[in-house]
């Protein structure tokens, strides 16, 4: 049985998490001044992704201790490509005064080529963000409005062996979203698309590999989505496996993310498939795109296969209901951080 989180503060007198599990919400309350753990070792981040089956956009902003950085990518599915641009700086000491909460806050970032505004809304996320020679020579720019639906949210609360570190961690499916992009002349809109929030806190090892994956989608008129993922921390309480359908949501415990390999290399391209040992979940995935990035400056290494395409499969809820659907659009992702 897993441990549903209890309302409270998130840190003890010694920085350890209070109590580790999951929640439909952000019910424990962040503060980096209950952090003990000296150095460079805290991360906090605000992802989104929004997009459709022709062609999306993610942005980052983040705080790593050591750097910061922004970044935005841009995806088209159809003709199979993505482009990336990710200013960095390093020692930011705290000055982009990322928000303690998921739900209470703006993070706004500008420096000379670019400005990044993550604003809350009358409970709605507005998303203003421009980019100086983004593609080309050409400005990108974006004004994005998130509507949340009820039941598509995910909180999990990991702690790692080593005390003080841990990670907080709140995922938002399916949102409702309004708005569009430009790329110079070229305007983008985003009709028929769903956006996804990852809001992180934490304090990290120095070392560690994450599997993650996410879909936000429509299927034969319902609202069909999940968030999957495992591979660092101590998740014995609790694991981040959501899946959320015609506005409920269902929890579910081990997954393994089967990916294939090819000369002792993983193949990314190649259809992966996903399982646990329950036989709860059962789904391939049909790779489009992989964002691949890496990097290995000094003592910090990142290597970042994100992976977009489309599933098909089912899940089994709880009362024996197999839900089964096809062509499903979403990402899988295995990162390997020395950082």
């Amino acid at each position: 049985m897993e441990n549903r989180l209890t309302k409270g503060p998130l840190l003890d007198e010694r920085g350890n998490l209070i109590e580790a599990g999951y929640h439909e919400d952000l019910i424990r309350a962040y503060d980096r001044k209950d952090i003990t753990v000296k150095g460079m070792r805290t991360k906090e981040w605000d992802y989104y992704y929004i997009g459709n089956h022709k062609h999306g956009i993610a942005f980052t902003v983040a705080d790593n201790s050591y750097m910061w950085l922004v970044s935005i990518t841009t995806f088209d599915f159809e003709h199979k490509t993505e482009h990336t641009k990710s200013p960095m700086g390093f020692f930011p000491l705290k000055r982009l005064g990322m928000p303690s909460s998921s739900r209470v806050g703006n993070v706004v970032f500008q420096k000379k080529g670019f400005s990044f505004e993550f604003l809350i809304e009358n409970d709605k996320r507005h998303l203003k963000v421009r980019m100086d020679r983004f593609k080309d020579n050409k400005t990108l720019s974006a004004d994005i409005v998130l509507t949340e639906k009820e039941n598509s949210s995910m909180v999990i609360a990991t702690p790692f062996e080593t005390k003080g570190h841990f990670y907080y961690n709140h995922k938002i499916n399916l949102m409702d979203v309004s708005g569009s992009y430009t790329i110079g002349q070229d305007t983008f809109p985003l009709i028929h698309a769903f956006g996804t929030l990852d809001w992180g806190r934490g304090v990290w090892t120095y070392k560690n590999t994450w599997y993650w994956s996410s879909a936000s989608d429509l299927f034969e008129g319902k609202r069909i989505g999940f968030n999957l993922g495992y591979g660092f921390g101590d998740t014995s309480k609790a694991s981040e496996n959501m899946f959320y359908y015609d506005g409920q949501c269902y929890k579910f415990e081990d997954i393994t993310f089967n990916i294939p390999k090819k000369h002792d290399q993983y193949d990314y391209m190649s259809p992966w498939t996903f399982t646990s040992k329950s036989g709860d979940i059962e789904l391939t995935f049909h790779p489009i795109l992989d964002r691949q990035s890496a990097s290995n400056v000094v003592v910090i290494k990142s290597i970042q296969h994100q992976v977009f395409g489309k599933f098909s499969g089912y899940f089994t809820i709880k009362n024996g209901q197999k839900i089964e659907f096809h062509n499903v659009m979403g990402f899988a992702e295995r990162v390997v951080n020395h950082w």
